[in-house]
């Protein structure tokens, strides 16, 4: 039996590694791309991929790797985690989403704390954002039933594929769109837009969870045998 602080420190360390990485390869590809947003754009989804299969292969076993409340409200309603426990996940989680950011901008000599200006708004981008959280909770819940080892990588595939086929980049996690938008960098988004981004999220995944049960009844039982 893994202790709650143990499990709680795992998610600071993942959600914070996260963003940090999220923020932080914005920032060098639009240094390094030369005023070509598509090459920035790859470079930030290649390395938010990466970043993703490494946490949840290595701190997953620890907390379950949520990273994400939406995640975390899932587990909950699936009974896989109590509900203080959850409660706790997702308050470390947009701390932790916030010190990331700030610890990006440190790395690059930046104001800690810059209120972001990029307007993320309208239904074409809430749409995005319900979409791209759908597919990442059936991604995971149904990943977790028929092939539990691949989730890392499945997790990561599919946020790669979705900062490109999505119109807002793929946030699909209230906890980051919380945190980016204390930057005015590549990945930012101007605070009037999170509540937006976030109810999008929240549906998104009420969906995702919905059609995963639709699917396979027994997603709730574990691993399949």
């Amino acid at each position: 039996m893994i202790a709650l602080h143990r499990k709680l420190l795992a998610e600071c360390i993942g959600t914070m590694l996260l963003l940090a990485t999220v923020v932080g390869s914005g920032i060098m590809g639009v240094k390094l791309a030369g005023g070509n947003d598509a090459i920035a754009l790859l470079a930030n989804a290649g390395a938010t991929a990466g970043i993703l299969y490494v946490v949840i292969i290595v701190l997953g076993p620890i907390s379950g790797a949520h990273f994400n409340p939406v995640v975390t409200l899932v587990m909950r309603l699936h009974g896989e985690i109590p509900t203080m426990a959850a409660v706790a996940y997702i308050a470390i989680q947009i701390v932790a989403a916030i010190l990331g950011v700030m610890l990006a901008h440190a790395m690059f000599d930046l104001p800690l704390i810059q209120p972001g200006v990029h307007a993320r708004t309208g239904a074409a981008q809430w749409l995005s954002e319900g979409v791209a959280t759908f597919g990442l909770i059936l991604t995971i819940v149904l990943g977790s039933r028929y092939r539990p080892a691949a989730v890392p990588a499945l997790v990561a595939g599919y946020i790669f594929a979705a900062y490109w086929f999505t119109a807002s980049t793929s946030f699909a996690n209230p906890a980051v769109t919380i945190a980016r938008s204390f930057t005015q960098t590549f990945a930012g988004i101007r605070p009037d837009d999170v509540g937006g981004f976030v109810l999008a999220q929240l549906a998104g995944g009420a969906a995702g969870m919905l059609v995963a049960a639709m699917l396979d009844p027994h997603v709730r039982h574990g691993p399949r045998n």
